[in-house]
């Protein structure tokens, strides 16, 4: 998108997302261990979000499909629409767990609405009110009155992982600078309104070594934890690969240590190592 800006907001963190790359997590900020993100139908295969009938009054969820230097986005979006003044202000919102995923999606509602004045857009691909992967654009608005005043709202309203797309088709009236922040602000919060979320649980996979005679009671403990068996290897000793949210691998770890005597090796797996 070497066409538009990237702006960095103000009191983010100076080296988030340009228009050149993205910069390492802010220092101190440790990843929440479950946060609400999008959920749409056609997203990753999904088909249980929710439909039409849950959905906010005015809303529609659409599915869409566009292609960026290579990447792809084809996904549910959820969509809203407002008149302001005789501008026609329409919102597209998509979940973004990555840069590359949300920027293809840009590309698609570019696409889709080409023949629009302006299509304006905002991400932060990452846990919500995080700024070590953030973009936006004002698309040919006067600086400052679109983009950023999206991004605030995404980055404050509460969801992870999400991208917008504000379209707008002039409709003869000016806004003035000041309008067109509180209009680009507004449609923000209006695509986070009723928007269909779920929660993403940060995994964690934990190593276990231990007598086959403490496999059964390793198992026992796995609900309580949330936890499943990812793999299990049978040798001398049984050696496991667990899965579990983050939040509980120190506590399941320890409670493995207790059953089993402190006769059991167990580990956290780095996102690196099999």
């Amino acid at each position: 998108m070497t066409d538009q800006r990237t702006s960095t907001p103000s009191g983010a963190a100076p080296g988030a997302e340009t228009a050149t790359g993205e910069s390492a997590p802010p220092a101190g900020q440790p990843t929440p261990a479950r946060y609400p993100v999008p959920f749409l139908s056609g997203q990753s295969g999904r088909t249980d979000a929710a439909g039409p009938e849950a959905l906010a009054q005015g809303a529609e969820l659409v599915h869409i499909a566009g292609f960026s230097r290579g990447a792809g986005f084809a996904g549910g979006v959820y969509r809203r629409e407002d008149s302001i003044k005789r501008s026609r202000f329409i919102v597209s919102v998509a979940h973004a767990p990555d840069t590359a995923t949300a920027r293809a999606f840009i590309e698609a509602v570019r696409a889709e609405f080409a023949d629009a004045t302006h299509n304006c857009w905002a991400f932060a691909a990452g846990p919500p009110g995080d700024t070590a992967r953030i973009g936006c654009s004002d698309d040919g608005e006067p600086h400052g009155t679109a983009g950023r005043p999206m991004l605030q709202q995404l980055l404050h309203g509460g969801v992870g992982e999400v991208a917008a797309v504000v379209t707008r088709y002039f409709g003869g009236v000016k806004l003035g600078t000041g309008g067109l922040v509180r209009a680009y602000a507004a449609m923000a919060r209006l695509g986070l309104d009723g928007l269909p979320l779920r929660q993403r649980i940060v995994p964690a996979r934990v190593s276990v070594v231990l007598a086959h005679g403490r496999a059964g009671a390793l198992r026992r403990l796995l609900p309580a934890y949330e936890a499943a068996i990812l793999s299990e290897v049978h040798g001398a000793d049984v050696e496991c690969i667990v899965g579990l949210p983050v939040e509980h691998a120190a506590a399941f770890m320890a409670a493995v240590i207790d059953m089993a005597a402190g006769e059991a090796l167990v580990d956290v797996l780095s996102r690196t190592e099999d």
